[in-house]
This record gives C-alpha cells, structure tokens and sequence, in this order.
C-alpha cells in the first residue's frame, strides 16, 4: 500500500479521528497514525467500512504511504505537541510537501513554523477548523492559510469535505503564512461575545419576568425562527428546556456559575489591544467569563456590597421579551462589525489579504458561530468590499436604528435592577462611541499633554502643538 493514501491525518483524539472519517467518506484514500498504535487499530476497526484506511504504527510508515506531494494534517494539541510532531516530521518529507496544522494554534506560532517549514522547501498550512466534533466528522468551516501554491493542491479536498450552504463550500483561501489561523482566533473571539450575550439575555428574562429556564427555552426556539436563527440560539433553547436526571431540576441550575476558557478569547483580546482596535463586546466577554472564576472575590463582595436596586417590574411581558431580543440582535452585530475591523487591521499589520465578505460566507455553515446574519454580512462586503465599518452598511444601519430604543431601555433596566450585563451595555457603549460627533478624549489628550508633555493637535489648523503648562503657558508647535 506505500504511496498510495492521498492524505494523511496523524493524532486520532476525537476531532483528528473525525477528520480522517469525513476525508474517507468523502472517497479519499486517508493514511492514519498515532503516537499510541491501539487508537490508530480502533479507528480502522470500528469505521473501517466508512472508506479506505491505511494505518501505519511509526511515523515514518506513515510518511511513506502518502502521494507526492504528501499531504500530512497534524492534529494534536496546541503549542509543545504541534512542535514535536514537526520536528520528526520535517525529515521524513520532501521539497512540495504540505503540512496543515488544524488546531487551534496562536497565529504567531504559525508565522513561525511557517517560516522555518519554508526553508525546508516544505509549504506549512495553518488552518483553522470550526464546527466542534460534529463538523469535524460531517463538515466544518475551515479556513487555511499558507501559500496560494499550496491550496492549488490542498484547497479541493478541504472544500470538498467541508460544510457546504446553498452549494456553496464553507471553505476558502484564506492569506499567507498565520492568516488562517488568526481568521479562526477572531472566530472564537466573535464566539465568546455571542455566546455572553445569549447568556446575558437569557440573565434578563430570568431577572425581569421571573421565568423558569423551560420557559426561556421556549422563547429561544421561537427567536430561532426569525433574525436570531443561529447554532447558538438553537442549542441554547435545548440546553434551557433541558431537565437533569438526577434532581429534577433545570439542568442550567445544576451547573456551577463559573466559565472556563481555553484562551483564545484571550489571544484574540491582547490582539485587539496590540492593534488598538476596539474590540469591546469581545473583551467584556473574556472578562466575564474570569469574573465568574473569580470565586474568592465573589464570596466577599456578597457578604458585604449593597444592590441599592430597585425589585424589577416588568408590567408588558412581551414587550419586554421583544425588547431584550432587538438588545440582542443589535449587541451581536457590534460583536461582529468588531471582529470583521480587527481582521481588517491584522490584514493591514502582517501584509494579508483577507477577503472579509468570504470569511462571512464560510461562516455560514458547518463552525460555531453559523447564523442568518451571516448572509448579511456577505451581503455587505460584497457592496462595499473595502467597507469601513460594518455598521455603516445601510442593512445594519437600519436594523440596529429599530432597535435601538429598546436597547437602552435593556440597558438602563438592568443597571437600575442590579442585574450585570457587561457585554449589552458596552456594546450599546461603543455604538454611541463610535457615531458621537465628539469624544471627550480631547480633554484625555490634554492631560496627557499636561503631564508627559505628550503634545496634541488642533481643530483649526494643521501640526502637533505642546502648551508650557509649568510655565508662561504659551504654546508652540512641537
């Protein structure tokens, strides 16, 4: 069987044993390995039918029974593991051949083996994957990076088992060297805000109208059905009407009040912030879920912090489940106008070339984020591909125009009633941020200027000017 698997997937965990199945039903010849040869045997043993396998023990079998140019995907864990399967890798391969690291590696890591791979004569394809287990096995969006070169090759049969939306596969160039694997950090950044304003409004039915989780199930799956219609909204209406077995209880009851997160959240925040783009809705997001880690903190707040909040009256129930579901939509496109201006600024930084509107047509299906308004985003950044802000676009404009007084009356609710909705209001912040005619950062300006002598610049005419605060107060042009 040597040279005869036209791709090969070595680490078979769960997302690297879905993967090789999707190639394999997909009528790919698919070479499989694993550092432990027993996980390698159940994978041919229990989907050997699903298509043709072909195992090998070490890794040099394994490299051997691939087609030149070989193209070998690496799914293992992030960081130290990545680097040592590259380095008993590298030279087992030769000049051409494709390695695609599909986990969730930082970008940075990518630019860098990527880099090194190059002077092997080896293309390195980082390439984000979304869709969890699930997409992994039956199609995910996928979003490779690397050469053009190399996707010439690798592109189709990404495309071919990837999630697939009016015909359309969720798969696509993406840019050179880490811009793939950013695209995808940017995606779970974007993932972490959606996911805390469902659970903020989930928090404000629940507070305001006193609502059983069965009940916020129910409204869910009805917000499904309209401009909310996502992956998230779907699975979260299944998870509130959900009933643990053991107590009887709502199984959202059940569970600890305390978030993890495995850091790209974080990746994609201390981006923003190297980029200075704000990416507030993201931000507030990761912070939230440190906060409900934060368990020492928590117990001596509650022991000692006042609410001075009003009891919460809500006296139109479906006025105010309307309410928080335009809050909703409306924080959710600022989420995204935001991840779409970070992917604009990353592209300008690192010398990428990212199409905006075809990461929001991959997106449509198959990851985690997957949701109606992802045709509108398209929509936008085909009228305008260069669009500034997303915001602006007319569709957006309008949309969240509609909602807006009902965004502040959530808003306002919830910081009267004591109830935290730090995604929703800092949303609801940047919007008003971002379209005021002034900021105060004049003022903030000036300070600095005060103190560090850090200058400024005028309204009225051109140049950088510094004031002689400590002394005669006269200014100059710097």
């Amino acid at each position: 069987m040597s040279g005869t698997a036209q791709i090969g997937v070595t680490g078979l965990a769960v997302m690297g044993r879905n993967l090789a199945r999707n190639f394999a039903r997909h009528g790919y010849t698919v070479a499989v390995h694993n550092r432990s040869y027993a996980r390698t045997q159940s994978l041919v043993e229990e989907h050997g039918d699903e298509g043709t396998f072909v195992p090998s023990e070490s890794m040099a079998d394994f490299v051997a029974s691939l087609e030149r140019p070989r193209k070998v995907v690496i799914m293992v864990k992030a960081g130290g593991p990545t680097d040592a399967v590259i380095d008993e890798l590298v030279p087992l391969l030769e000049e051409g051949d494709i390695v695609v690291d599909a986990g969730n590696a930082h970008f940075p890591d990518t630019i860098r083996r990527e880099a090194a791979l190059k002077e092997h004569g080896l293309h390195f394809v980082g390439t984000g994957v979304s869709g969890g287990e699930e997409g992994a096995l039956n199609g995910p969006s996928i979003m490779p990076g690397g050469t053009r070169e190399a996707y010439e090759s690798l592109g189709p049969i990404l495309e071919d088992i990837s999630a697939k939306v009016d015909g359309v596969p969720c798969a696509t160039y993406v840019g050179s060297d880490g811009a793939g694997h950013f695209v995808k950090m940017v995606h779970n950044g974007i993932e972490y805000a959606d996911m805390q304003l469902i659970a903020e409004a989930y928090d404000l039915l629940r507070q305001g109208l006193g609502a059983s989780a069965a009940e916020i199930g129910e409204i869910f799956a009805q917000w499904n059905t309209g401009d909310l219609e996502s992956f998230l909204i779907e699975i979260t209406a299944d998870v509130l009407k959900h009933t643990d077995a053991d107590t009887g209880k709502a199984f959202v009851d059940i569970i600890l009040d305390q978030a993890e997160q495995k850091g790209t959240g974080r990746w994609t925040v201390q981006n923003g912030l190297d980029l200075g783009v704000p990416i507030t809705g993201i931000a507030e997001a990761t912070f939230a879920r440190a906060l409900s880690g934060s368990v020492p903190q928590r117990e001596a707040a509650r022991a000692v912090l006042p609410a001075h909040a009003a009891q919460w009256e809500v006296k139109d129930r479906d006025a105010f489940i309307e309410d928080v579901r335009q809050a909703l939509y409306a924080s959710k496109v600022v989420a995204y106008s935001q991840g779409f201006d970070q992917i604009a600024a990353a592209a300008t930084e690192y010398g990428w070339d990212i199409d905006r509107g075809a990461m929001a047509r991959i997106w449509r299906g198959g990851c985690i984020i997957r949701a109606r308004f992802l045709n509108r985003i398209t929509e936008a950044y085909e009228r305008a591909a260069d669009l500034p802000l997303l915001l602006a676009d007319e569709y957006f404009t309008d949309a969240v125009a509609s909602g807006l007084p009902a965004w502040r009356r959530v808003v306002a609710g919830a910081a009267q009633n004591g109830v935290p909705t730090p995604a929703f209001s800092s949303s609801l912040a940047y919007y008003d941020g971002v379209r005021a005619e002034r900021l105060p950062a004049a003022l903030v300006q000036a300070q600095r200027d005060f103190f560090g002598a850090h200058t400024y610049k005028r309204v009225d005419r051109e140049g950088t000017f510094h004031t002689e605060w400590s002394g005669d107060r006269t200014e100059a042009e710097a």
